[in-house]
């Protein structure tokens, strides 16, 4: 039995692209604002988070650039592009049809 902190495959991008879509953020700022943003429930790994990054800007939907943190450290940010608008358009479509199929199958007695 999967664990509630196992994520659906493909969701990650979609959470990192909406996680990114509002300012630019380092990778460990994308993994607390998701922890935040799921009410503690979703825990991103650097295992799986680094690689979706990689990801995502090698499909052209972010870029990315060093600069310094909050707490005077080099790190690079990510922040979408314009291709990465329209992919997080796109994906959210795609994952609200999925979720409500899947629920109606949940709940269907």
């Amino acid at each position: 039995m999967s664990k509630p902190t196992d994520l659906v495959q493909g969701t990650l991008d979609l959470l990192v692209l909406k996680t990114i879509a509002r300012e630019p953020m380092h990778g460990w700022a994308i993994a607390q604002r998701i922890r935040q943003m799921s009410g503690e429930v979703l825990q991103v790994g650097q295992g799986a988070l680094y690689p979706s990054l990689h990801k995502l800007e090698q499909n052209g939907w972010i870029s990315s650039e060093w600069a310094i943190s909050e707490n005077n450290r080099r790190a690079k940010y990510y922040k979408l592009t314009k291709a990465g608008h329209k992919a997080l358009e796109q994906e959210a479509a795609q994952w609200e049809r999925l979720s409500a199929a899947i629920s109606l199958i949940v709940r269907t007695a």
